[in-house]
C-alpha cells in the first residue's frame, strides 16, 4: 500500500470511557492538525480518542493499515507510514501543527533498539523542521539520570535529548509506572499477587517509585496541548503517592483481599528475576524486564513543576488500582499492552498474503442444527478464561514451552472475554479476520519454526450448518516439517474436541 495513502471514518466513543472531562484547560481552537505516533499501543490508542472527543483535528501514523481502526478511531485520519522510512515520515507530518511522540523500539532487544531508536528520532526531527511543525509532546521515562540506568531509562534519555536537538520546541513528559487497565505494570503486578503465596522480593523492591494513573497520563499529554507554556521544557509526571514497589504489592493484595508472605532474598539478578516471573504472569519476559529495569534507582519525580501549569487531583495508587480492576469487571478495556506486542506484529505476512497456498493444512468439521449466530457467538469466546476445554491443558503446556522460550505463552490471554476484534489477541494467537456468522482466522505470535494459522468456518448446508477448524501450516525447513509431523497425531484429539465443544457450548 503507498505510503502517505490516507482513510477517514467515525464511530462512537462511551463518555464514560474518557478521561478528560473535568480537565482544568480548555480545547484549543486553532491547534491546526495533531499527528498521533504509537497509536496502536496502549498509551496512544486513548490519546486518539480524547483528542476527537475535545474537537482536535486528528491524524494517526501507523505502519499497517487495517480495516479494524475504522471501528476503533473516530473521525480520524489515518497515514501509513514508518518512522524509520524518512519520505514516508516526511509526507506523514505534512501540514501537521503539533505532534505526539509515543514510539520506541525497545522490543528489538538492546543490541539493536539504540540504532532504531535514535535513527527514528534523527528522522523525526528533521521532517518535523523541513514541515514547520509548531510542538512535539514526548512520553518518556521517569529516573535517576545521574544514577545507575537499565537500558530502558537510557533509551529514553537518548531518544528525548535527539528529539530537542533541533529547531522545534519539543515537551518532555517523564512518567514511571503506569497503572490502568490493560497497562502491562499493572497486570504484572497483579498476577504476582494472585498467584504467588509467598512472594521474594529481592534489595530493589525497596526502592521507591510515584505510580501514576493511566487516566492522568493522558490527562497530562492533552493539557500540555492546551498549555502553550509547556513548550519546550521538561516535567516529571507521577500519582499522589510515593512507594516501593514492596509497598505496591502489599496494597494491591489488601484490595484483592489477599494475605501473601514477603520474603526478602540476596538474589538481584534483574535478567533471572524477569524470566522467572515471566513464566507465571501474562506479561512476556522481555516486557518484564523493561519494567525490572526501570527499578534499579528510584523513581520519584524531582520536577514537579507542571502541577502549577495542569493543576488538577492526580489519582492516589490505591485509587488508580481499584479503577483498573472495575474496568475488567465491566470488560471494558479500551486499550491493552498486547495491542502492540510482540514487535512487528502488524506487519506479519498474512495467510492471503502468501504466494503459495500453505504445504500443510488439516481439516475437522462437524454438521449441527444449531444456528449460525449461537455457533459463531460460542467461537468468539474462545481461549482466555474460557480456555480450550477438554485439551486445555495441552495449550496450557504448548503456552508454558512458549514462555520459556521467551514467547508471548496463553497466559497473555484476551482484552475482552465478550467479542473480538481484528487484532485481538486470544492467547499466543493474533486475530487476523473475522466475518460475522462465518469466519474467524487467528495468526498464530507463538515460537514456531514457520507459521501458522488456525481458521474457523461456518458453512449453510440445507437446513443445516457445518462448522469447521483448519489448521495452515506452512515451512520449508527440515526442523519445521519435522514440527508438524510430531503434532500431527495431537490434531485429531485437540480439534476433534475443540469443534465439538464449540458446538455444544452454543
Amino acid at each position: 500500500m503507498p505510503a502517505g495513502k490516507r482513510y477517514y471514518y467515525r464511530s462512537q466513543v462511551r463518555r464514560e470511557d474518557l478521561f478528560c472531562a473535568d480537565l482544568p484547560t480548555s480545547p484549543l481552537r486553532d491547534a491546526g492538525k495533531i499527528l498521533i505516533t504509537g497509536a496502536s499501543g496502549y498509551i496512544g490508542g486513548r490519546l486518539v480518542y480524547e483528542l476527537i472527543a475535545r474537537g482536535y483535528q486528528v491524524r494517526v501514523m501507523v505502519r499497517s493499515l487495517a480495516s479494524h481502526y475504522r471501528g476503533i478511531w473516530p473521525e480520524a485520519e489515518v497515514v501509513q507510514a514508518d518512522a524509520l522510512h524518512y519520505q514516508e515520515l516526511n509526507e506523514a507530518l505534512r501540514g501537521i501543527d503539533t505532534a505526539y511522540y509515543l514510539i520506541h523500539s525497545l522490543l528489538l532487544g538492546p543490541k539493536h533498539f539504540y540504532h532504531a531508536d535514535v535513527r527514528a528520532a534523527m528522522n523525526f526531527k528533521s521532517a518535523a523542521q523541513e514541515n514547520n511543525l509548531k510542538r512535539i509532546i514526548y512520553l518518556g521515562e521517569l529516573g535517576d539520570v545521574n544514577g545507575e540506568q537499565g537500558d530502558h531509562l537510557r533509551n529514553r534519555l537518548l531518544v528525548a535529548e535527539e528529539l530537542s536537538d533541533g529547531g522545534v520546541p519539543v515537551t518532555v513528559l517523564r512518567a514511571a509506572v503506569i497503572i490502568g487497565s490493560g497497562s502491562y505494570s499493572y497486570e504484572f503486578t497483579q498476577h504476582v499477587v494472585k498467584r504467588m503465596p509467598v512472594i521474594f522480593a529481592p534489595h530493589w523492591t525497596n526502592n521507591r517509585c510515584q505510580p501514576i494513573g493511566i487516566r492522568d497520563v493522558i490527562k497530562y499529554l492533552v493539557g500540555c496541548l492546551e498549555t502553550p507554556e509547556t513548550a519546550g521544557r521538561s516535567f516529571d509526571i507521577g500519582g499522589k503517592d510515593i512507594l516501593t514497589y514492596r509497598e505496591m504489592m502489599e496494597e494491591l493484595a489488601r484490595i484483592i483481599n489477599k494475605k501473601r508472605l514477603f520474603i526478602p532474598i540476596p538474589l538481584s539478578g534483574i535478567g533471572l528475576y524477569s524470566y522467572i516471573l515471566g513464566l507465571i504472569t501474562p506479561v512476556p519476559a522481555p516486557l518484564v524486564r523493561c519494567l525490572m529495569d526501570g527499578l534499579r534507582g528510584e523513581l520519584i519525580c524531582k520536577n514537579a513543576s507542571i502541577e502549577a501549569l495542569i493543576p488538577f487531583e492526580p489519582l492516589s495508587y490505591n485509587e488508580a488500582v481499584k479503577r483498573a480492576l472495575v474496568r475488567e469487571e465491566q470488560d471494558r478495556i479500551t486499550t491493552r499492552w498486547s495491542d502492540a506486542y510482540p514487535k512487528n506484529y502488524s506487519l506479519a505476512t498474512k495467510l492471503h498474503e502468501l504466494s503459495h497456498r500453505p504445504r500443510y493444512i488439516t481439516t475437522y468439521d462437524i454438521v449441527t442444527g444449531k444456528p449460525r449466530e449461537r455457533l459463531f457467538r460460542s467461537i468468539c469466546r474462545i481461549g482466555g478464561r474460557e480456555g480450550w476445554f477438554r485439551t486445555n491443558w495441552m495449550w496450557r503446556l504448548r503456552g508454558m514451552v512458549d514462555k520459556m522460550l521467551l514467547g508471548v505463552g496463553t497466559a497473555r490471554g484476551r482484552k475482552s472475554s465478550a467479542g473480538l476484534k481484528i487484532n485481538d489477541v486470544v492467547d499466543f494467537w493474533r486475530v487476523e479476520d473475522i466475518r460475522e456468522k462465518q469466519r474467524l482466522l487467528l495468526r498464530a505470535e507463538m515460537k514456531l519454526p514457520g507459521r501458522a494459522w488456525l481458521e474457523f468456518n461456518i458453512e449453510k448446508i440445507e437446513t443445516k450448518n457445518r462448522l469447521s477448524v483448519t489448521a495452515y501450516y506452512d515451512t520449508d525447513t527440515f526442523f519445521g516439517k519435522m514440527y508438524w509431523y510430531a503434532f500431527l497425531p495431537f490434531h485429531f484429539i485437540i480439534f476433534k474436541d475443540l469443534i465439538r465443544q464449540i458446538e455444544s457450548r452454543s
